[in-house]
């Protein structure tokens, strides 16, 4: 307690000092529009006081979202976005960046990071035409399901949050080492609990999981798909059905947001539905600074089960 009224003063000036110093830095909290929720959570995970909107959550296909009111809102008032790039989001986010008008994020300005420029890209194509469906020609953009990738998209990310707001620079680069040393304790602990899946054999619709089925060692034998992101047909499912029955596959895989009926029937005629699953490609909560590594605690539990469990 102040001892003289010279000293409750100045306790009072100080304290209105720090309130005043606090309310200032939650006005200039840094605002991060993500393009996709693994991408918030990540954020979070990095710089837990940022304010981040993701633009896409689990139920949606990133390739095809509405430029809303919203959306162009956020971005606008963006310090950062964080995307996957690799021609995903080619469809909406110019769009976004452009009725935006926000310099800060516009491709190659400092606040626009894209998590393809950071890995190694697979499956590099030809640019298709308007009937060749979702050609990637940069590789395959469904990256965020390869723990390797998600650590080189952290250490690039830590790095530009502190290029954005170097007054936190210290302490991005010191959440980033912290972020790393745990996550290559669950990297560890799944590589032996997906031991089983080695070799194993899916048949899957599209590419979304072609960077997990390699970490894991594990092999696509079809795809639903007759090309990238145009829906199955009975021709071509009647062909996919051929591949199954040679080469009894252990999943018929889709993801969340796509129609499985596909994937029930291939599974039905193989004579056991429960083969047919459908797996999340991205985090729950976009909010959830441990949303990665609960996404992959779940992508490897329904794997094992489909495989009939860790043995």
């Amino acid at each position: 307690m102040p001892r003289t009224v010279s000293e409750a003063r100045h306790l009072t000036r100080w304290l209105i000092t720090c309130a005043w110093l606090a309310c200032a830095g939650s006005a200039h909290a840094l605002n991060v529009f993500a393009c996709e929720p693994e991408w918030a959570s990540l954020v979070k995970a990095l710089a837990p006081q940022a304010q981040v909107v993701s633009a896409t959550h689990q139920r949606q296909d990133p390739h095809h979202i509405e430029a809303r009111p919203s959306l162009i809102a956020a971005l606008r008032r963006a310090d950062l976005a964080v995307c996957t790039g690799a021609e995903l989001e080619a469809g909406w986010l110019p769009v976004l960046q452009q009725r935006a008008g926000n310099p800060k994020v516009l491709d190659r300005a400092g606040g626009m990071f894209f998590a393809s420029d950071h890995v190694a890209l697979i499956d590099a194509r030809a640019p298709g035409g308007p009937f060749d469906g979702d050609v990637h020609a940069a590789g395959n953009p469904h990256f965020q399901v390869d723990p390797d990738r998600v650590l080189e998209v952290a250490r690039g990310l830590a790095e530009t949050l502190a290029q954005v707001d170097p007054t936190g620079a210290g302490a991005y680069h010191q959440r980033a080492q912290a972020f790393e040393r745990d996550w290559l304790t669950h990297v560890q602990r799944w590589r032996a609990q997906t031991s089983p899946l080695r070799g194993q054999r899916v048949i899957a619709q599209h590419s979304s999981f072609a960077y997990l089925w390699r970490w894991l060692g594990m092999v696509q034998s079809a795809d639903l798909e007759p090309k990238p992101g145009l829906p199955p047909t009975p021709g071509h499912l009647n062909a996919v059905l051929k591949v199954a029955q040679r080469e009894r596959p252990m999943a018929v895989v889709a993801t969340r947001y796509q129609d499985a009926r596909s994937a029930h029937w291939l599974a039905a005629q193989l004579g056991n539905e429960a083969m047919a699953i459908a797996l999340p490609t991205t985090v729950d909560d976009a909010q959830d600074p441990q949303g990665l590594v609960r996404l992959f605690d779940d992508l490897f539990k329904q794997l094992l089960n489909a495989n009939g469990g860790t043995r």
